[in-house]
């Protein structure tokens, strides 16, 4: 069973996200609540202001990466490029002046990104698609960096999935699941990031099929995150694999890659808001992740 501390930290935001169209519907609110912490025992909902100020209370911890040129990425895509094309005062090379505007040339996946079903599936979602409330979710954070310490190669089990069930309860329906491997820390290095032995086969660690589908498939969570820069270990990707990837988006999921800062969050009880633009028809877009903690 989960925690009572895990199930008190959930009930103001399950009410938040109720109130915001997400999930069933929500019986209206009781105006003679006297506080959130008393709402678990009485069953009422939370009104927004409240919930708010429970949020203002808390840690936040942003999981983003700040992107520029040169920084780690597949090895298929160009680098970024930026242009000032307006700057305050008169320069050389620029549209205008009075005010500073910049010109970004980049791949949709770039930086901490958002990979919609559409990146590997024709006909599938683009990021237009998703809805808004598939951005506000439960954090689930499954920690397996001190196995990639012995093994760059390392693969989640589903062993490591049930321990954390073992300890925290069933994952919960609608989580953004992410794997911590701590191999963020080697950013923005990227022969660091992509590690590969003299023959030219990346090692770094990623996901499994076995996880995936137990956690898509059976308890239904809605996002899945790494920071890694792809989903599949590099031994799969240095042979043009991308079946975890390929499995994730056919699901009509998305996805989060390179992912920062997950040292900071804990196995259960934050959220995470996951946010990008809105490209009409995009494949991929730079996105801002963050942790609200209990």
């Amino acid at each position: 069973m989960r925690t009572t501390f895990f199930r008190w930290l959930f009930f103001p935001f399950c009410l938040f996200l109720a109130a915001s169209g997400c999930g069933q519907e929500s019986p209206a609110p009781d105006s003679n609540a006297n506080s959130a912490e008393s709402s678990p025992k009485t069953g009422t909902e939370i009104d927004l202001a409240r919930v708010y100020d429970v949020l203002q209370r808390k840690k936040f911890v942003d999981l983003t990466h700040a992107f520029e040129p040169g920084i780690p990425h597949w090895p298929g895509f160009p680098d970024e490029t930026v242009k000032t094309i307006y700057w305050y005062d008169k320069r050389p090379g620029t549209l205008g002046t009075g005010f500073f505007a910049q010109l970004y040339c980049h791949v949709g996946q770039w930086g901490t990104h958002a990979d919609p079903p559409a990146h590997f599936v024709k006909g599938g979602r683009t990021l237009d698609q998703i809805e808004v409330k598939e951005m506000i979710l439960p954090l689930v954070l499954f920690d397996v960096h001190q196995a990639v310490k012995q093994n760059p190669d390392y693969t989640i089990t589903l062993d490591d999935v049930r321990q954390w069930e073992a300890k925290h309860g069933p994952v919960p329906k609608g989580a953004f699941a992410v794997m911590r491997t701590d191999w963020s820390k080697r950013w923005p290095d990227q022969s660091a990031m992509h590690n590969k032995d003299k023959a030219g086969v990346a090692h770094y660690p990623g996901w499994s099929l076995e996880v995936l589908k137990y956690l898509y498939e059976e308890r239904g969570i809605t996002a899945s995150g790494h920071e890694t820069t792809d989903t599949d270990p590099g031994v799969a990707t240095t042979e043009d694999s991308y079946s975890l990837e390929n499995y994730i988006l056919r699901q009509n999921h998305y996805q989060i890659e390179l992912l920062t800062n997950l040292d900071q969050v804990p196995e259960a009880g934050a959220l995470a808001v996951v946010t990008f633009p809105k490209p009409k028809g995009g494949s991929g877009f730079p996105a801002r992740v963050f942790a609200i903690l209990p």
